[in-house]
């Protein structure tokens, strides 16, 4: 499990444990280590033991992520109870349907599983149903979710991760890196088996079958102009920048793929916005630019060259604009000025859900996708009957993803936001001199 940003959730807060605490001891495999699946006679000796076996199956898959372009598995590891661990190289075969056949409609136990269920489902690999113990960690308030937290937490056991972000399409690997593999999959049922209880003491064990119901249907989002990411992109002026950073990216980009490396080996941001702020156009001058370098600022400067002079030939009306226009409500620091009402329906709205989130233990982001809450105090429903509010307030929510569970929780306090944003702050009382 190659450790990733997530996601899309708030990060583990801050450690709080004292300085001075014991510390755990280190979990060790309890059935060695078994060596790598790589040919059809041991995948379907394997799969027919796991086939055999009983039980939800622990899943895992190891990316080369920040060496390869791509976020193909290059390992994955599976547990399942009265079957052992596997480590399968998918890089060996040219179809695992052996192993999604042998794991049927059991439940697979992931963490953080929308790191991991793409690549998954890149091999064929899919879940008819699935248990995520990062998620059910968000869901009963535990400040820290990452596997080794949860497990140190739970478990009273301290994980090596000193192998979180190695280039896994390395071949042969080497043996610390496997049992790396081998562990992350070594506590996953025990693990999932003391959340379940956890989820079930809190009364929390419907919102994480609808959650984890949610997770099956989970794909990537695909970014509109990826190229704004390149760091740095917004201290740039003038738009015929801004399409040299998008020139240079795409340029990047193609390199990338072709030689199958990560786009920041091929050239880093720094490099890309420097070139944009000199706008350079002969590859002398390129060269010369402060702040441009990089293992492919060399090899590929001609190129780099051809990407400026690209920018440089636009027409104004093709130039990118500043800011990309998103489809949903503006940035909530202008509801003020743009609609005072919304300003204050999201105040009242945004400061409920907050609070409601701090009292049943969730991180609000869980409670409620934030996206979600503005969408809906930006454009609410006209009807201001409360009954039928809450109502129409819940289909919105609905329609946009929300969960049935959050729906329940949330749609009565934002109805009462949207109706207490109609009504107008009272002038202040004149000053007696």
């Amino acid at each position: 499990m190659t450790d990733a940003p997530e996601t899309p959730d708030a990060p583990e807060a801050a450690d709080t444990e004292t300085p001075d605490a014991p510390e755990a001891p280190l979990l060790e495999l309890r059935d060695g280590l078994t060596p790598v699946i790589e040919t059809a006679e041991n995948l379907a000796d394997y799969c027919a033991a796991l086939a055999a076996a009983d039980g939800p199956v622990a899943i895992d898959a190891e990316r080369a992520s920040g060496y390869r372009y791509s976020n193909r598995a290059y390992l994955i590891q599976l547990r399942r109870e009265g079957a052992g661990t596997a480590l399968v190289d998918p890089i060996a075969f040219e179809s695992l349907a052996p192993l999604q056949e042998a794991i049927g409609d059991a439940e697979w136990i992931l963490h953080a599983a929308t790191q991991d269920l793409p690549c998954l489902a890149e091999v064929g690999l899919h879940p008819a149903k699935l248990f995520d113990t990062e998620l059910a960690g968000r869901l009963l308030g535990h400040p820290r979710v990452g596997l080794a937290s949860l497990v140190e937490r739970q478990l009273g056991r301290r994980m090596r991760k000193e192998h979180s972000a190695v280039d896994w399409s390395r071949r042969p690997l080497p043996e610390p890196w496997l049992v790396y593999a081998a562990l992350d999959v070594e506590v996953l049922v025990e693990l999932r088996a003391l959340l379940v209880a956890e989820l079930e003491e809190q009364g929390k064990t419907e919102w994480a079958r609808q959650e984890f119901e949610h997770l099956l249907s989970f794909t990537p989002n695909v970014r509109v102009d990826p190229w704004r990411r390149v760091s740095g992109t917004h201290k740039l002026r003038g738009r015929r920048a801004l399409a040299a950073v998008r020139a240079l990216w795409t340029t990047r980009d193609e390199i990338a793929r072709t030689r199958d490396t990560t786009p920041s080996r091929v050239l880093p941001d720094s490099a890309v916005i420097a070139a944009a702020e000199a706008l350079p156009t002969t590859r002398s001058a390129l060269l010369a630019t402060p702040g441009f370098k990089g293992r492919g600022a060399d090899r590929y400067a001609g190129r780099w060259v051809e990407a400026i002079q690209e920018a440089l030939d636009l027409d104004e009306s093709d130039l990118p604009a500043r800011t990309l226009r998103g489809e949903g409500p503006p940035p909530v620091r202008a509801w003020a000025d743009k609609d005072p009402a919304a300003a204050r329906r999201h105040t009242v709205g945004r400061d409920a859900v907050a609070a409601l989130a701090e009292e049943r233990s969730v991180p609000v982001e869980n409670l409620l996708t934030p996206d979600y809450l503005r969408r809906l105090l930006w454009s609410p429903p006209r009807t201001r009957d409360r009954a039928e509010l809450v109502e129409a307030v819940g289909a919105q929510l609905a329609s946009y993803g929300a969960r049935a569970w959050q729906v329940e929780l949330t749609a009565p306090l934002l109805a009462d936001a949207v109706i207490a944003g109609d009504v107008e702050p009272a002038p202040d009382a004149p000053v007696e001199g």
